[in-house]
């Protein structure tokens, strides 16, 4: 973790809990199943707004859902 905290990307967990495929959420966002698969891994390092807002709405849920801010313990 840097100095700052860091954001996780929650987004497998809200696709389990919305009992959705992923193949829908990539069809329905317009995205690449690589993609996805990146978000949900957590293993991407510049977040998109435009793809947040897509799965926002593909996912019917707010941007806080998606992402969580853990502040560094210093």
């Amino acid at each position: 973790m840097n100095e700052h905290g860091k954001i996780i990307i929650k987004l497998d967990e809200l696709i389990k809990k919305k009992n959705i495929s992923k193949n829908k959420v990539s069809h329905k966002t317009e995205m690449q199943r690589t993609q996805l698969n990146n978000y949900c891994n957590n293993k991407t390092t510049r977040l998109d707004t435009d793809v947040l807002a897509r799965l926002c709405n593909a996912l019917d849920c707010k941007i806080e859902d998606i992402l969580k801010f853990v502040p560094n313990d210093k």
